[in-house]
Protein backbone atom coordinates (compact mmCIF):
# COMPACT_ATOMS: atom_id res chain seq x y z
CA UNK A 1 0.00 0.00 0.00
CA UNK A 2 2.77 2.51 0.70
CA UNK A 3 4.54 1.74 -2.23
CA UNK A 4 1.10 2.57 -4.40
CA UNK A 5 0.71 5.47 -2.38
CA UNK A 6 4.23 7.02 -3.34
CA UNK A 7 3.71 6.16 -6.99
CA UNK A 8 1.04 8.31 -7.31
CA UNK A 9 1.81 11.11 -4.93
CA UNK A 10 0.54 14.79 -5.74
CA UNK A 11 4.59 15.63 -6.52
CA UNK A 12 5.12 13.37 -9.19
CA UNK A 13 1.35 13.68 -10.89
CA UNK A 14 2.25 17.61 -10.99
CA UNK A 15 5.99 16.29 -12.77
CA UNK A 16 4.19 13.66 -15.33
CA UNK A 17 1.64 16.28 -15.86
CA UNK A 18 3.68 19.09 -16.65
CA UNK A 19 5.44 17.21 -19.20
CA UNK A 20 2.78 15.54 -21.11
CA UNK A 21 1.04 18.84 -21.39
CA UNK A 22 4.27 20.43 -22.41
CA UNK A 23 4.68 17.62 -25.43
CA UNK A 24 1.36 18.05 -26.43
CA UNK A 25 1.75 22.18 -26.81
CA UNK A 26 5.07 20.95 -28.47
CA UNK A 27 3.33 19.28 -31.39
CA UNK A 28 0.63 22.26 -31.77
CA UNK A 29 3.31 24.59 -31.88
CA UNK A 30 4.45 22.67 -34.41
CA UNK A 31 0.87 21.91 -36.33
CA UNK A 32 -0.20 25.92 -35.78
CA UNK A 33 3.43 27.58 -36.69
CA UNK A 34 4.12 25.64 -39.98
CA UNK A 35 2.91 27.94 -42.43
CA UNK A 36 4.24 31.13 -40.89
CA UNK A 37 8.02 29.63 -39.83
CA UNK A 38 8.04 28.87 -43.48
CA UNK A 39 6.76 32.32 -44.81
CA UNK A 40 8.93 34.53 -42.22
CA UNK A 41 12.64 31.87 -42.18
CA UNK A 42 12.12 29.31 -45.02
CA UNK A 43 12.17 26.65 -42.09
CA UNK A 44 8.78 24.89 -41.56
CA UNK A 45 10.30 23.88 -38.20
CA UNK A 46 11.90 27.07 -36.59
CA UNK A 47 9.38 27.71 -34.03
CA UNK A 48 9.02 24.06 -33.06
CA UNK A 49 13.22 23.84 -32.61
CA UNK A 50 12.89 27.02 -30.54
CA UNK A 51 10.54 25.60 -28.58
CA UNK A 52 12.20 22.31 -27.87
CA UNK A 53 15.07 23.88 -27.07
CA UNK A 54 13.43 25.92 -24.25
CA UNK A 55 11.61 23.01 -23.06
CA UNK A 56 14.56 20.63 -22.45
CA UNK A 57 15.91 24.21 -20.16
CA UNK A 58 11.98 24.29 -18.15
CA UNK A 59 12.28 20.96 -17.80
CA UNK A 60 15.96 20.67 -16.08
CA UNK A 61 14.84 24.10 -14.14
CA UNK A 62 12.23 22.37 -12.99
CA UNK A 63 13.63 19.04 -12.28
CA UNK A 64 16.47 21.09 -10.07
CA UNK A 65 14.05 23.09 -8.51
CA UNK A 66 11.90 20.29 -7.02
CA UNK A 67 14.85 18.88 -5.29
CA UNK A 68 15.48 22.40 -3.61
CA UNK A 69 14.54 23.11 -0.16
CA UNK A 70 12.07 25.83 0.69
CA UNK A 71 14.06 27.44 2.64
CA UNK A 72 15.87 28.52 0.04
CA UNK A 73 13.15 30.53 -1.93
CA UNK A 74 12.40 31.92 1.32
CA UNK A 75 15.34 33.84 1.92
CA UNK A 76 15.95 34.69 -1.56
CA UNK A 77 12.27 35.76 -2.33
CA UNK A 78 12.97 39.52 -1.68
CA UNK A 79 16.22 39.24 -3.95
CA UNK A 80 14.43 37.50 -6.66
CA UNK A 81 11.44 40.15 -6.49
CA UNK A 82 13.83 43.14 -6.70
CA UNK A 83 15.75 41.44 -9.10
CA UNK A 84 12.42 40.84 -11.67
CA UNK A 85 11.06 44.12 -11.02
CA UNK A 86 14.85 45.94 -12.11
CA UNK A 87 14.71 43.31 -15.46
CA UNK A 88 11.17 45.08 -16.03
CA UNK A 89 13.30 48.36 -16.77
CA UNK A 90 15.64 47.20 -18.62
CA UNK A 91 13.22 46.75 -21.72
CA UNK A 92 13.22 51.25 -21.67
CA UNK A 93 16.77 51.37 -21.91
CA UNK A 94 18.18 51.34 -25.89
CA UNK A 95 20.27 48.64 -26.95
CA UNK A 96 19.18 46.32 -24.57
CA UNK A 97 15.16 46.73 -24.68
CA UNK A 98 13.94 45.28 -28.38
CA UNK A 99 10.46 46.47 -29.49
CA UNK A 100 7.76 44.57 -31.11
CA UNK A 101 4.67 45.75 -32.61
CA UNK A 102 5.10 49.27 -30.81
CA UNK A 103 5.22 47.15 -27.34
CA UNK A 104 8.48 47.36 -25.16
CA UNK A 105 8.31 43.97 -23.43
CA UNK A 106 11.56 42.04 -24.11
CA UNK A 107 15.25 42.75 -23.77
CA UNK A 108 17.76 40.84 -25.80
CA UNK A 109 21.34 39.86 -23.96
CA UNK A 110 23.98 37.41 -25.91
CA UNK A 111 21.50 36.35 -28.64
CA UNK A 112 19.13 35.86 -26.64
CA UNK A 113 15.25 37.30 -26.32
CA UNK A 114 13.41 37.30 -23.03
CA UNK A 115 11.04 38.62 -21.61
CA UNK A 116 10.59 39.74 -18.21
CA UNK A 117 7.62 39.95 -17.53
CA UNK A 118 7.06 36.04 -16.44
CA UNK A 119 9.93 36.74 -14.12
CA UNK A 120 8.20 39.17 -13.06
CA UNK A 121 5.13 36.81 -12.05
CA UNK A 122 6.96 34.37 -10.09
CA UNK A 123 8.83 37.62 -8.72
CA UNK A 124 5.52 38.60 -6.90
CA UNK A 125 4.70 35.62 -5.73
CA UNK A 126 7.66 34.71 -3.94
CA UNK A 127 8.08 38.40 -2.34
CA UNK A 128 4.21 38.03 -1.22
CA UNK A 129 4.56 34.55 -0.12
CA UNK A 130 7.04 35.76 2.24
CA UNK A 131 5.37 39.32 2.87
CA UNK A 132 1.90 38.77 3.71
CA UNK A 133 2.62 35.38 5.94
CA UNK A 134 4.15 37.93 8.48
CA UNK A 135 1.49 40.83 7.80
CA UNK A 136 -0.83 42.10 5.20
CA UNK A 137 -0.33 46.15 5.64
CA UNK A 138 -2.91 47.74 2.88
CA UNK A 139 -0.70 50.59 1.99
CA UNK A 140 2.46 49.27 1.39
CA UNK A 141 0.63 46.23 -0.20
CA UNK A 142 -0.59 49.01 -2.68
CA UNK A 143 2.66 50.29 -3.40
CA UNK A 144 4.49 47.51 -3.77
CA UNK A 145 1.83 46.23 -6.24
CA UNK A 146 1.97 49.22 -8.09
CA UNK A 147 5.54 49.64 -8.87
CA UNK A 148 5.88 46.77 -11.07
CA UNK A 149 2.29 47.31 -12.73
CA UNK A 150 3.62 50.83 -13.28
CA UNK A 151 6.39 49.46 -15.60
CA UNK A 152 4.62 46.61 -17.15
CA UNK A 153 1.38 49.21 -18.36
CA UNK A 154 4.45 51.38 -19.85
CA UNK A 155 5.45 48.36 -21.81
CA UNK A 156 2.03 48.57 -22.44
CA UNK A 157 0.40 44.69 -21.46
CA UNK A 158 -2.63 45.53 -20.25
CA UNK A 159 -3.26 40.97 -19.81
CA UNK A 160 -0.10 40.67 -17.80
CA UNK A 161 -1.47 43.59 -15.66
CA UNK A 162 -4.70 41.30 -14.90
CA UNK A 163 -2.53 38.61 -14.02
CA UNK A 164 -0.35 40.33 -12.12
CA UNK A 165 -3.74 41.94 -10.30
CA UNK A 166 -5.40 38.23 -9.45
CA UNK A 167 -1.71 36.86 -8.36
CA UNK A 168 -1.63 40.05 -5.71
CA UNK A 169 -5.23 40.00 -4.60
CA UNK A 170 -5.80 36.67 -4.00
CA UNK A 171 -2.37 36.14 -2.09
CA UNK A 172 -3.99 39.04 0.33
CA UNK A 173 -6.93 37.21 0.22
CA UNK A 174 -5.81 33.98 1.51
CA UNK A 175 -3.16 35.24 3.98
CA UNK A 176 -5.94 36.48 6.15
CA UNK A 177 -6.70 40.19 4.74
CA UNK A 178 -9.45 41.97 5.91
CA UNK A 179 -12.62 41.43 3.89
CA UNK A 180 -13.43 45.10 3.68
CA UNK A 181 -10.24 45.88 2.42
CA UNK A 182 -10.30 43.08 0.01
CA UNK A 183 -13.87 44.30 -1.30
CA UNK A 184 -12.92 48.08 -1.34
CA UNK A 185 -9.14 46.91 -3.52
CA UNK A 186 -11.25 44.87 -6.26
CA UNK A 187 -13.89 47.60 -6.54
CA UNK A 188 -11.16 50.13 -7.14
CA UNK A 189 -8.65 47.42 -9.67
CA UNK A 190 -11.96 46.63 -11.53
CA UNK A 191 -12.56 50.61 -11.89
CA UNK A 192 -8.73 51.04 -12.94
CA UNK A 193 -8.85 48.65 -15.33
CA UNK A 194 -11.90 49.87 -17.39
CA UNK A 195 -10.02 53.47 -16.89
CA UNK A 196 -6.73 51.82 -18.71
CA UNK A 197 -8.93 50.17 -21.07
CA UNK A 198 -10.76 54.00 -22.05
CA UNK A 199 -7.50 55.82 -22.09
CA UNK A 200 -6.16 53.30 -24.99
CA UNK A 201 -7.86 53.44 -28.48
CA UNK A 202 -6.46 50.25 -29.05
CA UNK A 203 -8.25 48.66 -26.25
CA UNK A 204 -11.02 50.38 -26.67
CA UNK A 205 -11.41 49.42 -29.86
CA UNK A 206 -10.66 45.12 -28.67
CA UNK A 207 -13.64 46.21 -25.99
CA UNK A 208 -15.91 47.27 -28.48
CA UNK A 209 -15.17 44.86 -31.36
CA UNK A 210 -15.49 42.12 -28.53
CA UNK A 211 -19.07 43.52 -27.65
CA UNK A 212 -19.96 44.03 -31.60
CA UNK A 213 -17.91 41.70 -33.57
CA UNK A 214 -19.25 42.29 -36.51
CA UNK A 215 -18.09 45.86 -36.66
CA UNK A 216 -15.09 45.54 -37.90
CA UNK A 217 -14.96 42.40 -39.43
CA UNK A 218 -11.36 43.44 -41.53
CA UNK A 219 -9.87 45.32 -39.36
CA UNK A 220 -10.14 45.29 -35.75
CA UNK A 221 -12.82 42.39 -35.79
CA UNK A 222 -10.67 40.54 -37.80
CA UNK A 223 -8.38 38.15 -35.24
CA UNK A 224 -11.33 37.25 -33.02
CA UNK A 225 -13.78 36.05 -36.21
CA UNK A 226 -11.16 34.08 -36.98
CA UNK A 227 -10.91 32.78 -33.81
CA UNK A 228 -14.78 31.59 -34.39
CA UNK A 229 -13.92 30.40 -37.56
CA UNK A 230 -11.72 28.04 -36.29
CA UNK A 231 -13.84 26.52 -33.45
CA UNK A 232 -16.80 26.44 -35.93
CA UNK A 233 -14.96 24.10 -38.06
CA UNK A 234 -13.77 22.20 -35.83
CA UNK A 235 -16.74 20.99 -34.50
CA UNK A 236 -17.46 17.56 -32.10
CA UNK A 237 -14.39 15.61 -33.40
CA UNK A 238 -12.14 18.26 -35.53
CA UNK A 239 -10.79 18.27 -39.08
CA UNK A 240 -7.78 15.83 -38.07
CA UNK A 241 -4.42 16.50 -37.52
CA UNK A 242 -2.61 18.93 -39.64
CA UNK A 243 -6.13 20.04 -41.62
CA UNK A 244 -6.14 22.85 -39.87
CA UNK A 245 -7.23 25.58 -42.49
CA UNK A 246 -7.14 28.72 -40.27
CA UNK A 247 -3.30 28.07 -39.28
CA UNK A 248 -2.43 29.14 -43.09
CA UNK A 249 -2.25 33.01 -41.76
CA UNK A 250 -5.64 33.52 -41.54
CA UNK A 251 -5.22 33.73 -37.38
CA UNK A 252 -2.60 36.35 -36.04
CA UNK A 253 -0.58 34.80 -33.20
CA UNK A 254 -1.78 31.19 -34.15
CA UNK A 255 1.60 29.83 -32.46
CA UNK A 256 1.10 31.65 -29.12
CA UNK A 257 -1.80 33.43 -27.98
CA UNK A 258 -4.22 31.87 -29.91
CA UNK A 259 -3.29 28.22 -30.69
CA UNK A 260 -6.53 26.75 -28.92
CA UNK A 261 -8.32 28.09 -31.74
CA UNK A 262 -6.04 25.81 -33.57
CA UNK A 263 -5.73 22.50 -31.08
CA UNK A 264 -10.04 22.78 -31.41
CA UNK A 265 -10.20 23.18 -35.35
CA UNK A 266 -7.90 19.89 -35.27
CA UNK A 267 -9.11 18.14 -32.72
CA UNK A 268 -12.69 19.53 -32.05
CA UNK A 269 -14.51 19.61 -28.79
CA UNK A 270 -14.06 15.92 -27.65
CA UNK A 271 -10.05 16.49 -28.23
CA UNK A 272 -10.16 20.04 -26.83
CA UNK A 273 -12.52 18.69 -23.72
CA UNK A 274 -9.55 16.33 -22.95
CA UNK A 275 -6.90 19.02 -23.02
CA UNK A 276 -8.77 21.24 -20.72
CA UNK A 277 -8.83 17.80 -18.63
CA UNK A 278 -5.45 17.68 -18.37
CA UNK A 279 -5.54 21.32 -17.25
CA UNK A 280 -8.01 20.81 -14.88
CA UNK A 281 -6.01 17.49 -13.33
CA UNK A 282 -2.96 19.57 -12.58
CA UNK A 283 -4.76 22.37 -10.84
CA UNK A 284 -6.56 19.44 -8.27
CA UNK A 285 -3.29 17.94 -7.77
CA UNK A 286 -1.84 21.34 -6.85
CA UNK A 287 -4.75 22.20 -4.15
CA UNK A 288 -4.02 18.89 -2.80
CA UNK A 289 -0.35 20.32 -2.15
CA UNK A 290 -1.92 23.43 -1.06
CA UNK A 291 -4.05 22.32 1.50
CA UNK A 292 -1.28 20.36 3.07
CA UNK A 293 0.39 23.18 3.92
CA UNK A 294 0.22 25.19 6.99
CA UNK A 295 -2.20 27.68 6.94
CA UNK A 296 -1.02 31.06 6.14
CA UNK A 297 2.73 30.21 6.17
CA UNK A 298 4.90 30.92 3.48
CA UNK A 299 4.51 27.53 2.07
CA UNK A 300 1.22 27.85 2.00
CA UNK A 301 0.84 31.45 0.22
CA UNK A 302 3.98 30.01 -2.07
CA UNK A 303 1.87 27.47 -3.35
CA UNK A 304 -1.49 29.23 -3.68
CA UNK A 305 0.29 32.53 -5.67
CA UNK A 306 1.67 29.33 -8.41
CA UNK A 307 -1.65 27.88 -8.60
CA UNK A 308 -3.50 31.31 -9.02
CA UNK A 309 -0.52 32.33 -11.83
CA UNK A 310 -0.93 29.56 -13.79
CA UNK A 311 -4.81 29.09 -13.24
CA UNK A 312 -5.80 32.63 -13.93
CA UNK A 313 -3.54 32.76 -17.08
CA UNK A 314 -5.56 29.65 -18.31
CA UNK A 315 -8.57 30.56 -17.53
CA UNK A 316 -8.10 34.04 -19.41
CA UNK A 317 -6.46 32.36 -22.75
CA UNK A 318 -9.37 30.13 -23.03
CA UNK A 319 -11.94 32.65 -22.47
CA UNK A 320 -10.56 35.09 -25.09
CA UNK A 321 -10.49 31.63 -27.47
CA UNK A 322 -14.38 31.29 -27.11
CA UNK A 323 -15.31 34.69 -26.82
CA UNK A 324 -16.33 35.17 -23.37
CA UNK A 325 -13.78 38.25 -22.76
CA UNK A 326 -11.88 40.52 -25.30
CA UNK A 327 -8.29 39.19 -26.59
CA UNK A 328 -5.83 39.77 -23.82
CA UNK A 329 -2.40 38.70 -25.63
CA UNK A 330 -1.92 35.87 -22.69
CA UNK A 331 0.19 32.95 -23.75
CA UNK A 332 -1.72 29.52 -22.46
CA UNK A 333 0.75 28.30 -20.21
CA UNK A 334 2.62 25.43 -20.91
CA UNK A 335 1.13 25.23 -24.26
CA UNK A 336 1.99 28.30 -26.20
CA UNK A 337 4.67 29.16 -28.18
CA UNK A 338 7.02 31.45 -26.46
CA UNK A 339 10.63 30.59 -24.22
CA UNK A 340 10.38 33.11 -21.25
CA UNK A 341 6.79 31.95 -20.68
CA UNK A 342 7.55 27.81 -20.93
CA UNK A 343 10.37 28.40 -18.98
CA UNK A 344 8.99 30.25 -15.80
CA UNK A 345 5.82 28.01 -15.83
CA UNK A 346 7.89 25.16 -15.59
CA UNK A 347 10.20 26.49 -12.76
CA UNK A 348 7.14 27.41 -10.91
CA UNK A 349 5.88 23.83 -11.36
CA UNK A 350 9.09 22.22 -9.41
CA UNK A 351 8.89 24.56 -6.96
CA UNK A 352 4.96 23.80 -6.18
CA UNK A 353 6.69 19.63 -6.10
CA UNK A 354 8.82 20.63 -3.89
CA UNK A 355 5.93 22.14 -1.59
CA UNK A 356 4.03 18.60 -2.11
CA UNK A 357 7.33 16.91 -1.18
CA UNK A 358 7.83 19.21 1.87
CA UNK A 359 3.89 18.80 2.68
CA UNK A 360 4.32 14.95 3.10
CA UNK A 361 7.14 15.75 5.46
CA UNK A 362 4.96 17.93 7.24
CA UNK A 363 2.47 15.84 7.75
CA UNK A 364 4.84 12.89 8.74
CA UNK A 365 6.59 15.42 11.52
CA UNK A 366 2.65 16.04 12.88
CA UNK A 367 2.27 12.54 13.22
CA UNK A 368 5.23 11.75 15.32
CA UNK A 369 4.85 14.86 17.71
CA UNK A 370 1.09 13.67 18.18
CA UNK A 371 2.97 9.74 18.50
CA UNK A 372 5.45 11.22 21.04
CA UNK A 373 2.21 12.99 23.19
Amino acid sequence: MPENKEILSPAKILYLLAIVISLIGLFFVFEASVAEAFQQFGNQYYFVTQQSLWLVVGVILMTIASFLPVKLWKFLSTYIYIGSVLMLILVFIPGIGKQINGASRWFELAGFTFQPVEAVKLGVVFFYAKWMSQHQKIIPFLFLTGIPILLIMLQPDLGSTLILVSIAFGMFFLAGGEIKKFSLMSLLGILAIFLLILVQPYRLRRLTTFLNPESDPLGASFHIRQITLALGNGGLLGQGIGKSRQKYSYIPEASTDSIFAIVAEEIGFVGSLGIIGLYFLFFLTGFQVLKNQPKKSFEYLLAAGILIWISSQVLLNLSAVVALVPLTGLPLPLFSYGGSALVMVLLAIGILISLGKNSKDHKKSKLSEKLHL
